[in-house]
């Protein structure tokens, strides 16, 4: 090749590289604020929704469906604390990067963000508040998972109709817990049963045998628990330790494999509802709990799913609103105008009035030490 035509050559090369470079330097950077506990009681919850939160954006950037946009997320820790979420909702609001923030885990801390959120005018997107107040703080509010306002009465109408006529409720003492007892216990005496007590008990409680005698004493015929995967695996070995017999329901917050193994045989039968199925022939679940397992060697619960979904969900949002364009404004009405969203947890549509999100329950028991589908 002349010196001549290897120059331009060269000039060419090096100009296409400069204007990739160039390019992707002038890209203009979205950013999703993610408030969630990542150390603490609830820390396993904030890092697992971390993993799908990465996952779904790496998944949109590499899709490139914002030519010239590229969607960072951006984590604070919460520690499950209320005061701490406030703190993090003020931080988020004062970033312009940020044009809609999704968390926190608990009510409670959802709550208090929410309320700052509202007076910033800054689209929120709970994963799992269920509390049936937090998106009534304002219009700035949303929330892809059922409330315990639907979920209590489901499962409700499932355990009368399993012949159980009287239960004990056990939840845990926070906004979340009280929400989720009180809506089953009400769901239940509706329908013509009895309630023998709701136990509560404070987060961080492993040791729950006086809560138990005192239920034995009331021979309930089943036991509804309001609480979570740690809590749970303690209450189910110390049940069957003190030889409390009767059915076991739960709240979806038990929908989490790591429950069975550490209750072992003790969570056998246990039943409970949820909007996650990973064992779904969907193509969009398959598709997910493949790369998921691949990701990060582990097995994705519904929490994960919650997490994957709504992290869409504010990215379909932020390209309705105009990618590069996108204002907090404009990406609170995108969200607001969600309809069947496809989602892993199910098709998502918010109410244009309420916003809450209308979803599908699907019912599993623990079988052989797995979460298996069930009709009755």
């Amino acid at each position: 090749m002349k010196q001549g035509k290897w120059l331009l050559s060269s000039a060419i090369v090096i100009a296409l590289g400069l204007g990739s470079s160039l390019s992707h330097a002038a890209d203009k950077v979205v950013a999703i604020g993610y408030q969630a506990p990542f150390t603490g009681e609830f820390a396993q919850y904030g890092l697992i929704f971390r993993n799908s939160a990465n996952q779904a954006v790496d998944e949109f950037n590499k899709a490139h469906r914002l030519p010239g946009v590229k969607v960072e997320l951006k984590f604070e820790d919460s520690k499950g604390d209320a005061k701490e979420g406030v703190n993090i909702a003020r931080k988020f609001s004062e970033d312009p990067s940020i044009v809609g923030v999704i968390g926190d885990f608990s009510s409670t801390v959802s709550i208090a963000a929410g309320k700052v959120y509202a007076e910033t005018h800054v689209p929120q997107l709970s994963q799992t508040a269920s509390h049936p107040d937090f998106v009534k703080i304002s219009p700035w509010q949303f929330r892809n998972i059922t409330t315990q306002a639907y979920e209590g009465p489901y499962v409700a109408q499932w355990v009368k109709d399993s012949g159980v006529k009287k239960v004990a409720v056990v939840a845990i003492q926070n906004d979340w817990g009280q929400s989720a007892a009180k809506n089953f216990a009400d769901g239940f005496t509706s329908k013509g049963g009895e309630v023998t007590s709701i136990e509560y008990f404070n987060p961080g409680t492993r040791d729950f045998r006086s809560i138990i005698t005192k239920i034995a004493r009331q021979k309930p015929d089943a036991v509804y628990l309001s609480l979570f995967y740690e809590d749970g695996a303690a209450f189910l070995q110390q049940r069957a330790q003190l030889g409390l017999k009767g059915k076991i329901f739960g709240a979806s917050s038990l929908d989490e494999k790591k429950l069975i193994d550490l209750a072992g045989k003790t969570a056998e039968s246990l039943k409970l509802s949820t909007s996650f199925d990973i064992n779904s022939t969907a193509p969009e679940v398959k598709q997910y709990v493949t790369q998921y397992r691949s990701l990060y060697k582990t097995e994705p619960t519904q929490f994960s799913g919650q997490a994957y979904d709504a992290t869409n969900i504010l990215l379909n949002a932020i390209v309705k609103a105009g990618g590069a364009d996108a204002t907090r404004e404009k990406v609170r009405d995108a969200l607001a105008e969600t309809k069947d969203f496809p989602g892993v947890t199910g098709k998502t549509t918010f109410d244009p009035v309420t916003r809450e999100p209308a979803k599908s329950l699907t019912r599993l028991q623990v079988k052989n030490g797995q979460f298996v589908p069930v009709n009755s």
